[in-house]
């Protein structure tokens, strides 16, 4: 799940609920399959009423966070199942990133832009990357962004790299440029395609705020890790696109 941006002064009382006990589940403090305290446990907790708590539960069901168990309890769902698809490494190219490419064709890009620079903590996505890369969390560096395309945000990306702190100019929020080479750069490496995956998410709390679309909605995730030329992982990037806006086509002949 992504890091969560700061709430607006706007921001419904229940979606912020909803993104605190979200925080948690990330944390580990409610781990996959434990049951939520009761609405009347959360509503003394966070001093709302039982109706915010109920549309708060109802928030983090549909964007697939827990399960709703009529007549027992609310639950933590598990991660979702990641799938795999695996390419000759004959057809491996350098990774000059891929902004314009993971979007249609026909329309231009607005560009990348930098929205954070979060710690890495123990969420799953941190300890994925750290598994991905064989360093510690501690060892690692993020930073997350946003792709926008015809004045609209298409996918949140989120990328982790064995080394920091990074630049202060290159974290900026609202910095525009394409991060994979500007993190390459910044390291002084070269970088190549190692692996990439493909699956479909339902959008959590921060990414449906990103890319202001419902919670739950369809997400194509596309991950992986770039390596430098001797084949040391040098970059884990997880990027979700809003699945209405881009389809990913995989080439194994030049053209």
């Amino acid at each position: 799940m992504a890091t969560n941006p700061p709430s607006s002064p706007h921001t419904p009382v229940y979606r912020r609920l909803a993104r605190r006990i979200q925080e948690r589940v990330d944390a580990g403090a409610y781990p996959a399959g434990t049951r939520l305290p009761s609405e009347s446990e959360l509503s003394a907790e966070f001093g709302v009423n039982r109706l915010t708590v109920r549309q708060a539960v109802a928030e983090l069901e549909r964007a697939a966070v827990v399960e709703i168990r009529r007549g027992v309890g609310t639950f933590v769902r598990p991660p979702a199942v990641r799938v795999s698809i695996a390419v000759d490494p004959r057809s491996q190219r350098f990774d000059l990133g891929s902004v314009p490419t993971a979007l249609p064709n026909e329309e231009r890009t607005d560009g990348e832009f930098v929205v954070a620079a979060p710690p890495v903590t123990g969420s799953p996505q941190d300890a994925e990357a750290a598994r991905q890369l064989g360093r510690g969390p501690a060892e690692l560096s993020r930073v997350d962004s946003v792709i926008r395309l015809g004045g609209r945000a298409r996918a949140a990306c989120s990328y982790w790299v064995p080394f920091g702190p990074l630049p202060a100019e290159l974290v900026r929020p609202g910095r525009s440029g394409n991060l994979v080479p500007d993190l390459a750069r910044a390291a002084g490496v070269e970088l190549e395609y190692d692996w990439r995956a493909f699956g479909a998410v339902g959008a959590d709390l921060a990414d449906a705020e990103l890319l202001g679309v419902p919670p739950g909605t369809a997400l194509l995730v596309r991950e992986g890790v770039s390596c430098t030329p001797d084949g040391t992982p040098a970059l884990y990037v997880r990027r979700r696109i809003d699945g209405s806006s881009a389809r990913f086509v995989l080439h194994f002949r030049d053209r």
